[in-house]
């Protein structure tokens, strides 16, 4: 059975953040959970709601699954608040990767190798990943050769803050070749 059905099922209608709340909550007995962590029990629906109104809090299903589903009495807002403020900190934490792309051209003159390998040099400084593609246009498919010299000498520029993840390879009309930053 779907989670998301029995935890309907189990607890009642779903709020905002997919936890019942107070009178949305369905089902007999809980475990429910002070304010403060004491556990209180296994209680009623009605006395469990009871206690958090005297508290003038909130009667939250945390754990529907459970067997009895657990409730906490807790400040339903400030919980709200807390759980969106972590998930928001755990989003910071993550490092998302990009391939950034450089094109180069069979016949490149050097002085253009090397503008290119600084603007490589930046993007992997970064730490994303470098795509270098050499596409080939009309006859220069005849100078296959020539078109793996400029990835050499394009990726010994680059060296000093590049891995050659994936080494030079035809992808129909072009080379293209793979850089990651240098591991440390």
């Amino acid at each position: 059975m779907d989670p998301l059905i029995y935890f309907v099922r189990r607890c009642g209608t779903i709020s905002k953040d997919n936890r019942p709340v107070n009178e949305e909550i369905r089902g007999s007995k809980f475990r429910v959970i002070s304010d403060d962590g004491e556990q209180l029990g296994i209680l009623s629906r009605d006395e469990a709601l009871r206690i958090a109104e005297e508290k003038n809090l909130d009667l939250v299903c945390v754990s529907p699954n459970a067997d009895p589903p657990v409730c906490k009495i807790l400040d339903y807002g400030k919980f709200r608040y807390d759980q969106q403020k972590k998930e928001k900190e755990a989003k910071k934490k993550q490092t998302q990767t990009q391939v950034k792309e450089i094109r180069l051209s069979t016949f490149i003159e050097e002085h253009d190798i090397q503008v290119k390998a600084n603007t490589a040099s930046k993007f992997l400084k970064a730490g994303d990943k470098v795509k270098v593609t050499l596409r080939f246009r009309g006859r220069e498919r005849d100078y296959k050769s020539r078109g793996f010299e400029v990835m050499e000498q394009f990726a010994e520029v680059v060296s000093e803050v590049a891995d050659v993840e994936k080494k030079p390879k035809f992808e129909g009309r072009s080379l293209t070749m793979f850089l990651s930053p240098k591991k440390k």
